[in-house]
């Protein structure tokens, strides 16, 4: 069976959800979505905190749609996960009381308004560079939930990047809290893509099959040569002393990256590690009358439903 799927993969068939798998390829798939949707509900809350405070009606409204579409971004992905034979309750409780990874850039502190221009700058912009790939991988349904998601995170980074656009060219003071919040937004984002390709567990295994076509690294460079480009446009200034442009390969060369810091906040020791998964536990909790009524609703009006 390994033998002939992976010739499937290798002539570059999309895999269905009936079609018969290696049970590898499965939990790899289930660890990687599961993980990617934990990622867009706990995302939520770096900026959720925000919506209260935005200086402006219109900066209300745009982060109030943003946050919205990441939870539907979550959802997309957990629909598609199910695909798999795991439940979404399962993958719920992993993420809220069994210690199942999201993305470590979640675990940083919202300090200021010109921090939900960067997320949207440089978390949404990676995460374009890294869904993009994705959209073409080799499971149908997790690459089909990325079209979507990638027209909408396309206009999550021009919001966020229109913030510090604006921010940029305002006073001395709104300038420097853009400066303060690229200065710490840089490395963490630059983390996003994962560990460096010789340290990675899983990425040789995930390129294999196509789930992954392009390595954490080579993610990491491209979205390194468009930011550059970006922050010089609005006068900001990388806080990366090593940055300078290669002539011969044409990429932009970069400093070392902390990778100590990244497996610490991996490990659960980040700065808001404990304060997001809190908060999504105390919502879960407080939510259960929520979907018991609407179970209770569905079972009166639609048993149809509940027995199928």
């Amino acid at each position: 069976m390994l033998t002939q799927f992976e010739e499937r993969i290798n002539a570059g068939e999309v895999i269905e959800p009936k079609d018969r798998m290696p049970e590898r390829y499965r939990k790899q798939l289930i660890r990687m979505m599961s993980q990617h949707a934990h990622s867009e509900i706990v995302g939520m809350l770096p900026e959720g905190n925000w919506i209260t405070r935005a200086p402006s009606l219109r900066r209300k409204m745009t982060l109030l749609a943003k946050v919205q579409d990441e939870a539907g971004h979550g959802l997309y992905i957990y629909s598609s996960t199910e695909t798999l034979g795991v439940s979404r309750a399962e993958l719920v409780d992993q993420l809220l009381y069994g210690g199942a990874k999201y993305s470590s850039i979640f675990n940083y502190p919202t300090l200021t308004w010109a921090d939900m221009g960067v997320i949207g700058w440089f978390v949404d912009g990676a995460a374009i560079v890294n869904q993009t790939m994705l959209a073409k991988c080799s499971y149908g349904p997790y690459a089909r939930a990325m079209i979507r998601i990638c027209k909408e995170e396309n206009f999550h980074k021009k919001q966020g990047y229109e913030i510090i656009a604006t921010l940029s060219a305002g006073t001395p003071e709104q300038k420097a809290m853009a400066q303060d919040a690229v200065n710490r937004w840089w490395w963490p984002a630059l983390m996003m893509f994962g560990p460096p390709d010789t340290e990675s567990p899983n990425s040789a295994e995930l390129m294999k099959w196509k789930i992954k076509l392009k390595s954490n690294d080579e993610l990491r460079q491209r979205f390194v040569d468009l930011t550059v480009p970006q922050a010089q446009a609005v006068n900001l200034t990388l806080p990366d002393p090593d940055l300078k442009f290669n002539e011969e390969t044409q990429h932009w060369e970069f400093g070392k990256i902390n990778w100590d810091e990244f497996w610490q906040v991996i490990k659960g020791n980040g700065p808001m590690n404990a304060e997001r998964l809190k908060a999504r536990r105390d919502a879960h909790e407080k939510g259960a009358w929520v979907r018991q009524a609407a179970a209770e609703y569905a079972r009166k009006h639609n048993p149809e439903l509940i027995n199928s």
